[in-house]
């Protein structure tokens, strides 16, 4: 029966969420992950049941309930024979998190695979990432402490209130906010005080935004994009999975202060202000050297050959959630924003603008117009893409050209999905491989502008590649090269909108102290040879 067929299903889907969580989830989590990872709730009602505790306990062979004193439900996988490599995998992570920087992920010494390999030798163990909080929840993070500090103690309750959800840090893979906090240290200092640790926005950070004193326009005036169902879950996808930000980016608005101080004494024109980009595209980040170690995080899959990420360095750490934070403080007042409206004419597919996500501004391409009031647009700076609103659209400013396009489009090197196409079990498995990690990256080669790398989660006891994780589940076969992806043969919109770095027509405004520097290791001329060890392929 359908009923039947639909709950086999369900259970495959809901042991592959607990066994990637290893401390386990609570009913809420699943129903939460299942949503984000799915694109719609938990069938309950297709199946009969009334709620997610009813449900699972119909999968006694999938899922165990686990009881504690205070009340506490917290469900956990039970393996079969398809998943007890994964179950073990996940079992070996490490409780603690290493304090191992992810510099050091990226001047690990190791070899590398080569193509003609025929006696190939493993890679060397690789240093271990820590959790990363996503770009977006940092920023938010940061604009909550952006007026004044706040308790610690009334940190759950401020982020509620402002964002409308809760701060599940753990499902970031964090321990504790303790650790949250570290890993914001170059941000957010913590001031032990009389009513307890306050935290305290960065002086450098506090005074930036002071000196700005741009009002920020209420949310009546710009009413929040509402996505739907599919909508919400790439953006979600693409925006908390987040990526680290990177380095801050000289904020000065001289120029846009003096043009506000006349608005106030002459109307505003119709027409397109200069500094607005028409007919100019973003550059991409530089590419990568092959055979280098470079530390990434996923921000957005379609499937193990097509996702994007984000490359973490340190000495770049700040750029695009400075540039977040200037966009929203200049976009935000609505004298400014109205100034950069697009007329009809200009809404067009290739038309580089921006667009206002919940009360954040984001630089997208336009792909497509959907008619007369949505159209689909490409998150430059994330690799998805998504249906606005046209009346949402702003022009970009020139200014806003220099940081290039940060999404870089990727596949899995060296594999090929056993069906032909990846099947909806390998598209979840390689998402919650990827989620909220900082992996290290191999890079192999770029084909046809997409970059084709190894994946390694380093969290663990032992190395996990992620090539060798989807061939040991059977979901993949190992090919020695590096097979061309029908999914970015389809539609790739970076290749369609985004300049190969260095030959845009926009580069000269691109200064060289403003452009990313990569941090990536190239390999030692001298080491081993590059090769792979059979065991992981």
């Amino acid at each position: 029966s359908k009923q039947a067929q639909l709950m086999e299903v369900l259970k495959k889907e809901v042991r592959a969420m607990l066994i990637a969580a290893k401390a386990g989830l609570t009913p809420e989590q699943l129903e939460e992950q299942y949503m984000a990872m799915v694109c719609k709730p938990l069938p309950l009602h297709d199946l009969g049941f009334q709620s997610t505790l009813e449900l699972v306990t119909q999968m006694p062979e999938v899922v165990q309930i686990c009881s504690f004193k205070n009340g506490a439900l917290i469900l956990k996988a039970i393996a079969d024979d398809s998943t007890k490599g994964i179950a073990k995998l996940v079992a070996n992570q490490k409780v603690k998190t290493r304090k191992a920087s992810k510099k050091t992920a990226t001047k690990a010494n190791a070899t590398f695979p080569t193509k003609n390999s025929k006696n190939p030798q493993s890679f060397l163990t690789l240093s271990a990432g820590t959790p990363v909080l996503p770009a977006m929840v940092k920023t938010e993070l940061q604009d909550l402490l952006s007026s004044s500090p706040l308790l610690l103690a009334d940190l759950d309750k401020a982020f509620l209130r402002r964002f409308g959800r809760a701060f599940q840090y753990r499902q970031y893979g964090f321990l504790s906010m303790s650790e949250v906090l570290r890993s914001m240290s170059e941000s957010i200092a913590v001031e032990q005080t009389k009513a307890g640790s306050l935290l305290v926005l960065r002086k450098y950070l506090a005074s930036k935004i002071e000196q700005q004193e741009v009002p920020q326009a209420s949310a009546a005036e710009m009413p929040p994009l509402e996505p739907t169902c599919e909508t919400k879950s790439c953006y979600r996808e693409a925006v908390l999975m987040d990526s680290e930000p990177v380095q801050t980016l000289a904020v000065d608005l001289d120029d846009h202060l003096k043009q506000h101080q006349g608005f106030e004494q002459f109307p505003p024109t119709p027409e397109i202000p200069p500094d607005a980009v028409q007919d100019r595209s973003l550059c991409s980040l530089p590419p990568l050297k092959r055979r280098c170690l470079v530390g990434v995080v996923v921000e957005f899959v379609v499937s193990p050959s097509q996702f994007y990420i984000h490359i973490c360095s340190t000495e770049a750490s700040y750029k695009l959630q400075d540039l977040m934070f200037e966009m929203r403080h200049v976009y935000s007042h609505k004298v400014a924003s109205d100034k950069y409206i697009m007329p009809e004419s200009a809404v067009r597919p290739g038309q580089l603008c921006c667009v206002m996500v919940s009360k954040w501004w984001y630089r997208v391409i336009i792909h497509r117009v959907i008619n007369d009031q949505e159209v689909e647009v490409f998150y430059a700076d994330y690799g998805h893409l998504q249906i606005v609103q046209k009346s949402w659209l702003r022009f970009l400013k020139w200014h806003y050209l220099k940081l290039p396009a940060q999404a870089i489009p990727c596949s899995l090197a060296w594999v090929k999905p056993v069906e032909g196409t990846w099947s909806s079990a390998a598209i979840l498995l390689f998402k919650h491989l990827c989620r909220f990690k900082e992996l290290v990256g191999i890079v192999d080669e770029y084909v046809d502008g997409v970059l084709y790398l190894f994946l390694c989660d380093t969290s663990t006891k032992e190395d996990v590649y992620f090539h060798s994780v989807l061939r040991d589940m059977g979901y993949a076969d190992i090919c020695g090269e590096n097979i061309p992806s029908q999914e970015f043969e389809e539609l790739n919109p970076s290749a369609l909108y985004v300049q190969p770095s260095g030959k845009q027509g926009n580069a000269e405004v691109v200064e060289p102290d403003l452009r990313l520097q990569q941090e990536s290791r190239d390999a030692d001329s001298g080491a081993a040879t590059l090769k792979l060890n059979e065991a992981e392929l």
